[in-house]
């Protein structure tokens, strides 16, 4: 899945691939429902958190099997 991606990505790539603002972006991250750092100012997501949030908001798989 998102190939064509690194495997950390930017808030611009998060934006892109979900097809979001970034003042969502931001609440995602915030909120904790997509795992990822920072280092300094600049958010860190790993391509996986991404992945995972889709299958468990699409409900392909539940939480507690990933």
């Amino acid at each position: 899945m998102f190939e064509e991606y690194e495997d950390l990505l930017s808030i611009e790539d998060l934006c892109s691939i979900l097809s979001i603002g970034k003042k969502t972006a931001y609440n995602l991250l915030h909120g904790k429902q997509i795992k990822a750092f920072r280092i300094g100012h600049i958010w860190k997501i790993p391509k996986r958190s991404v992945e995972e949030y889709i299958l468990i908001k699409s409900k392909l798989v539940k939480p507690s099997n990933l």
